[in-house]
């Protein structure tokens, strides 16, 4: 039974609070697992962006492929919905000609590399990514493209994990200029102070790139 899950973000995360997220019943990092090492070593579940550069660039790595915490991993969880994205490629087509690989869909290679390396391949569906941006209008955002990964991961863990303590470690609510990330930090202000989420630690830093 998962009683304990640490949502561990790619920012710093203190030394001492290492102990406590790899004593976790349940541990999600992000990404390249920046937090890995310094941040604990245990990981359950690595939530991967799987759409755009992050995603070309970890499939194409064979350093991500062979590192200890995707290797450990038993899931992965990929944190665009295909559906969602494609519908965005044309609006952002207009509104950020920058982003024009934004929307490229990497969610059938994470399907076979996780085919492939025996883990589970989890992919959040529309409506989480939906309620999130619906959670975040209560706190007025500056105009975004979408939210965090991080945020998206929160949402997940609490509509799927609903009777376990969660404890967030590594956020900072910084990076990428096109995530909401003040309106961010207030929503997940606004859950800590419900009960639903602890907060290791005090302020991190995030870095985060194209929409990581």
């Amino acid at each position: 039974m998962i009683r304990k899950i640490a949502i561990v973000g790619n920012g710093e995360v203190a030394e001492v609070e290492a102990g406590v997220i790899d004593a976790a019943d349940f541990v999600i990092r992000f990404n390249d697992c920046r937090s890995y090492g310094a941040g604990g070593g245990r990981t359950d579940a690595v939530a991967v962006c799987n759409t755009g550069r992050p995603a070309k660039a970890m499939l194409g790595s064979p350093q991500w492929r062979a590192h200890p915490g995707v290797v450990s991993a038993r899931e992965i969880w990929s944190v665009r919905d295909p559906e969602k994205f494609a519908a965005m490629r044309a609006p952002l087509a207009v509104s950020h000609p920058d982003l024009d690989d934004f929307c490229h869909d990497y969610t059938d290679e994470f399907t076979a590399f996780c085919a492939a390396t025996g883990k589970r391949h989890i992919v959040i569906g529309k409506s989480v990514h939906d309620a999130v941006d619906a959670a975040l209008s209560a706190f007025a955002p500056a105009p975004y493209v979408v939210p965090s990964s991080g945020l998206i991961v929160i949402a997940e863990v609490l509509n799927t994990y609903a009777g376990a303590e969660v404890m967030l470690a590594g956020f900072g609510h910084v990076g990428w200029e096109w995530h909401p990330f003040a309106a961010e930090r207030q929503l997940v202000d606004h859950y800590i102070a419900a009960g639903r989420l602890t907060r290791l630690g005090g302020n991190t830093l995030v870095s985060s790139s194209h929409g990581a």
